[in-house]
């Protein structure tokens, strides 16, 4: 490569971090396809309680990148972090390894490793995700910025191929039926060591390529300690510390009580709900509270806030994949892709899929806008985004309307649901990334990754709650009448079941009520979707009503 195209080209670390990204997300979507599979089919769970679990365990991987950045800004630097985060999250899937192949004969020891397994992956994502996401960034100089939605489009492509592969092996190893549709609920071992295997491979790229790739245009190393931080990574006139008062921490730690308090008893959360959002918002207004802060830096650290509340509601509907989707992909959906019946875990795939296909479309559309001087700004995209999320559930929700208790969703609304979302997901996620990188100083770069991902954690946080809204699905009202009930019936309460009746129910994992969102009962699959749709399409509207402002507010960065 001449010394030319390497100025105009994107600097050769972005490729090791890329790398080393992708096997980090092969790990973490490998295991996270069949996670909910496991706790319902090996680990005895209700959907509902897998569902919880599910949101709780991904909102606290996105709650620790907070703690992560916070002690790789002032102490360890990204480097050191990057190689900690990767090694705790192999160990992580390596536990979930033994929890999958012990609990036939000791469920106990089974359960006590899987919640171990997942808090060492969630402290372990903590110290990986901001340090990664921060480090792209710091590649580029400050008269390259503008580069910086493509550097994460490509970025986001080394995120969706690691899914990709992830969601491929993961399921074809570890979730398994047999021709007349039993699982082997022994299988799952293998996909949490082949995502174990993956996370090794992607800490050892990092560590054998981070010294000859991973530089400053001059050659310096990027994302050591950051006492060897150097005047030239600061912007001209950037303080270079953040200064807070006795105060401000004092009052971020009452703020944080206080907040706990309210979501947990009068919001009714559970705890790690309640921490999630609880120390989203103190983090907030503590970094606000800084006193070196100049108008401008502060007025854009509010755009960055503004945007990752909306954002909350984006993965809120965005990742049901997990959960209520997967759900109903095993359990009322016609599985049969051009002869393949895919395992339901598998499902997702189309999501990664889609993202590699459109991710250069993409980074080229918004290259080219920028050409003609017609690129929306960055707000505007992801009202966008919001509005397709709202699109697509609504096409699923007009498509379950018909199905009955017993009709099954053809594959194809699925993959279509998929394909949309998709397009959302490239409108607003690295977008939203890039956005962070542009809009944050210098010192509290990782931190506000932190916060960003906080809008993740309490999206998926809200995604839980609304997976457990989930109704009874086909196999449901189908096992109910082997066991003789009029599930239906019950439901509508046209039928009191009795005591033993309510028993069955309970030891088959059958509700016998319908779920309540926000005081409203949800009778079926097309009122669940619908609930997607109108959160989204609100958040959308508000969201590109609220452009004109932030854009005054961003002074100048697009």
């Amino acid at each position: 490569m001449s010394e030319t195209a390497v100025k105009t080209g994107h600097p050769k670390g972005l490729w090791v971090l890329f790398g080393t990204e992708m096997w980090e997300r092969f790990n973490f979507y490998g295991m996270r396809a069949i996670l909910t599979l496991f706790l319902v089919n090996s680990l005895m769970m209700k959907e509902e309680d897998a569902s919880l679990i599910y949101g709780g365990f991904l909102g606290l991987c996105y709650l620790t990148p907070m703690l992560g950045g916070f002690i790789s800004d002032r102490f360890f630097g990204n480097r050191n972090c990057i190689l900690l985060g990767g090694l705790m999250m192999a160990l992580g899937q390596f536990l979930l390894f033994f929890s999958a192949s012990i609990f036939g004969s000791n469920i106990g020891l089974a359960n006590t490793l899987m919640w171990t397994a997942l808090g060492i992956i969630i402290f372990g994502n903590g110290f990986f995700k901001p340090n990664i996401s921060s480090m792209v960034g710091s590649l580029y100089p400050k008269q390259e910025k503008s580069k910086l939605d493509t550097a994460f489009t490509i970025f986001y492509m080394g995120i969706n191929l690691g899914a990709f592969l992830g969601q491929l092996i993961c399921p074809i190893v570890g979730d398994v039926k047999t021709a007349d549709g039993i699982r082997d609920i022994h299988a799952f071992k293998w996909g949490f060591l082949a995502a174990s295997t993956a996370m090794l491979i992607g800490t050892a790229v990092f560590y054998f390529l981070k010294n000859k790739y991973v530089i400053t245009p001059e050659g310096r190393p990027l994302g050591g300690l950051p006492k060897h931080n150097v005047s030239e990574d600061y912007e001209e006139g950037e303080s270079q510390k953040a200064v807070f008062s006795q105060k401000a921490l004092m009052g971020a730690v009452v703020a944080f009580f206080v907040l706990g308090a309210f979501f947990h008893f009068v919001v009714n959360q559970n705890w790690i709900y309640t921490v999630i959002y609880s120390s989203g918002i103190t983090l907030a207004g503590l970094i606000v509270s800084d006193s070196s802060l100049t108008k401008v830096e502060r007025d854009r650290i509010f755009v960055i806030y503004i945007v990752a509340f909306f954002i909350i509601f984006f993965w809120a509907a965005f990742e049901q994949a997990g959960s209520s989707l997967t759900f109903i992909a095993d359990n009322q959906c016609d599985r049969n892709f051009f002869g393949y019946n895919m395992p339901p875990s598998m499902v997702q795939i189309f999501n990664g899929l889609f993202v590699v296909a459109f991710a250069v479309p993409f980074s080229m559309l918004w290259d080219y806008l920028r050409s003609k001087d017609r690129e929306p700004i960055s707000p505007v995209k992801q009202a966008v985004g919001l509005g397709l999320i709202a699109l697509s559930y609504f096409i699923i929700a007009h498509n379950v309307k018909d199905l009955g208790n017993n009709g099954l969703l053809a594959i194809k609304w699925l993959i279509l649901l998929y394909l949309i979302q998709t397009c959302a997901e490239l409108c607003l996620s690295p977008i939203g990334l890039s956005l962070v990188g542009k809009l944050s100083p210098k010192r509290f770069s990782s931190l506000l990754y932190g916060v960003f991902f906080l809008s993740n954690a309490s999206g998926y946080a809200l995604a839980g709650t609304l997976g457990s809204i989930l109704p009874a699905t086909g196999d449901k009202f189908n096992k109910a009448k082997e066991l003789g009930i009029d599930l239906q019936g019950v439901l509508d309460k046209k039928i009191t079941p009795t005591a033993e009746q309510l028993k069955l129910l309970a030891d088959n994992q059958i509700t016998d009520h319908n779920p309540i969102f926000a005081g409203f009962e949800i009778h079926n699959l097309f009122e669940f979707f619908m609930v997607f749709v109108v959160l989204t399409g609100l958040a959308a509207l508000i969201l590109l009503a609220l452009t004109p402002v932030l854009k005054k507010m961003m002074h100048g960065v697009r």
